[in-house]
């Protein structure tokens, strides 16, 4: 079957627009590579985590491995640089991203489902015996907008969602360190 060039442009145009259409009903998403932190800097990816607008706050999808098993804490970090800062003689692995998001400066970690404190504040990674991590959450207080130009952390230990016995959910340690792009 021979087409014209007429028709031709025309299943151009119309696959154009068709292709055009199903990318803007696609749901907006962001992809973030996590690489372990340390003293020394960045150190070999674990993983992505995908964040995906959603009409109640943001889907996080993680799809990790190389990490201790067990519970640990995962937060929204300020800044975009995942470099470690040395303070006082101490060196901090991902220290250059900053304090966990908190534009309303309430000072208060209360988990990502309490509207009273930092927004910064993630549902908690779970990590099975052979060290991967394959999940989904929601993070409810949080727009795909408020990540951009920020860094996902995640700590060595877990958290509470409670500044006591221990600051921060007693999360410890940052072990990994994700930029997101702007």
């Amino acid at each position: 079957m021979h087409r014209t060039k007429k028709q031709l442009s025309l299943a151009t145009i119309s696959a154009a627009l068709v292709l055009a259409a199903s990318q803007a009903f696609a749901e907006p998403k962001l992809e973030v590579e996590m690489f372990k932190a340390g003293v020394e800097g960045q150190g070999d990816s674990i993983g992505t985590v995908t964040l995906v607008a959603y009409d109640r706050g943001v889907l996080i999808e993680s799809n990790l491995h190389g990490l201790a098993p067990g519970v640990h804490g995962f937060h929204l970090h300020e800044n975009p640089d995942c470099s470690p800062v040395e303070k006082d003689g101490k060196v901090t692995p991902a220290g250059a991203a900053g304090g966990h998001y908190d534009p309303q400066n309430t000072r208060q970690h209360k988990g990502p489902f309490d509207k009273s404190g930092h927004l910064g504040d993630l549902p908690r990674l779970h990590v099975g015996q052979e060290g991967e991590n394959a999940q989904t959450n929601i993070a409810p207080r949080l727009q795909l907008s408020d990540f951009k130009g920020r860094a996902l952390v995640i700590h060595g230990g877990g958290d509470n969602y409670s500044d006591s016995p221990q600051p921060l959910g007693g999360g410890g340690v940052r072990i990994a360190c994700g930029v997101i792009a702007d």
